[in-house]
């Protein structure tokens, strides 16, 4: 459905359309129409939106594209599109329901590999901040993996679990709003991790719990030796729940195959599962082929659960997700196996937990039906990070061969 419905004219100026052309907004894409030529510019496609001196300029995948010539309707047009683009973006980010607070101010953030400042509306989600400039630089912000927060008179930064801090100011009169709403959202998510933690293992002491819970927010990953270290009867209740899943045959062999004490679980519950939603993912489809034809599960399990094993050398990794029907994935670590499993974790919870979106290939990322995917992939540092180190599916035919393959990908003779 389209977002607008109204035409606008425009010189056009790019290496597929030029001339006077009529331009449509949809919610997908703006459309280009010339009487000799017609096009769509998916969102997808599209890295950075500006307003110039009354010319609006688009950067896409496929080029330039420069529209003048607009009069009165420049600015429109222009808001109209920022419009149509941030909600795709917001869309692609997998934000679920309605801000709590929203304003506009100054941003600027430090990543691994990206540093970023400007101007640009700022929302706060029930789990995440959003912040929306009109490129690559929007961001999705997850409150679960919070380590600090700096709140200053006009200021305020967040500090995630991986080092990288987020800071807005100059919010004007939502300054103090917006900081009571990040606040709050964050007590509510570390409410839900204590009382996730404890139906896991009921036996855990006040202390205990408060630990595992700053330790493992739901979307996050903890090796067996760090639970053990805290509750040795939580990473007990983390193995009996893992013994009655398909992960069970996996976790055993990962355990003979390297130090039980580095092998990371992580685990979510699955709120889906308590309303009889399934998930039909094309992961899912593709796991009846590599079963022979087995059935998947009609119902979700209470807890998503998955695993991440380093290789001897700790330069690959194995993630098994303790679901029916699916392969394990295999991963370069570069290394730091422990940054990697970081890196899952975030990705994953950026994702929403669509698990096929850390193995697809970048051609199938490219196609219409994983548009969404593709604009994640190229604002979300961690899962671009992990696609890139993508080796290799193993599937499940027989425990010899699962492990003979494994071995192979991990490099071990």
């Amino acid at each position: 459905m389209e977002s607008s419905t109204i035409e606008y004219t425009a010189r056009t100026v790019s290496p597929l359309v030029n001339g006077e052309a009529r331009l449509v907004i949809t919610d997908k894409a703006l459309s280009l129409i010339t009487p000799l030529d017609a096009m769509d510019i998916p969102f997808s496609e599209i890295n950075s939106l500006d307003l110039t001196d009354y010319v609006v300029t688009v950067k896409a995948d496929s080029g330039d594209f420069v529209f003048s010539k607009m009069g009165n309707w420049c600015q429109p047009f222009y808001d109209s599109l920022c419009g149509a683009y941030n909600k795709a973006v917001v869309r692609s980010l997998f934000v679920k329901g309605d801000p709590v607070v929203t304003a506009k101010g100054e941003y600027k953030y430090n990543e691994a590999f990206v540093s970023a400042s400007g101007f640009a509306p700022v929302y706060v989600y029930e789990n995440c901040v959003v912040v929306l400039p009109t490129d690559l630089g929007a961001r999705r912000v997850p409150l679960c993996f919070t380590r600090g927060i700096d709140k200053g008179e006009f200021e305020l930064t967040l500090t995630l679990d991986t080092g990288e801090t987020y800071s807005w100011a100059k919010l004007g009169y939502d300054t103090a709003p917006f900081a009571e709403a990040v606040e709050n959202q964050m007590r509510v998510l570390r409410g839900k991790s204590l009382a996730a933690v404890k139906e896991i293992d009921p036996t855990l002491e006040s202390v205990q719990a408060s630990q595992l819970a700053k330790l493992i927010p739901q979307g996050a990953s903890a090796s067996f030796g760090q639970l053990s270290g805290i509750a040795s009867s939580f990473a007990e209740a983390m193995e009996e729940k893992i013994a009655d899943t398909r992960a069970a045959e996996g976790y055993k062999a990962f355990k003979e195959l390297c130090d039980p004490a580095k092998i990371f679980v992580g685990f979510r519950k699955n709120e889906e599962a308590e309303d009889g939603d399934t998930e039909n993912t094309s992961e899912n489809i593709e796991a009846l082929e590599d079963t022979d034809g087995e059935e998947a599960a009609q119902e979700q399990d209470a807890y998503l659960l998955w695993l991440i094993a380093p290789s001897p050398d700790g330069q690959f990794a194995a993630v098994e997700f303790a679901e029916a029907n699916t392969a394990t994935f295999v991963y370069r670590t570069g290394g730091d196996f422990e940054r990697f499993a970081w890196q899952l974790s975030r990705a994953l919870e950026a994702i929403d937990f669509k698990r096929e979106v850390i193995r697809l290939s970048d051609k199938d990322l490219r196609k219409p039906e994983n548009a969404d995917y593709y604009m994640a992939s190229k604002r979300t540092a961690a899962l671009k990070f992990i696609r890139e180190n993508f080796v290799a599916r193993v599937i499940h035919s027989s425990p010899e061969t699962w492990k003979k393959k494994l071995l192979e990908h991990w490099g071990v003779v």
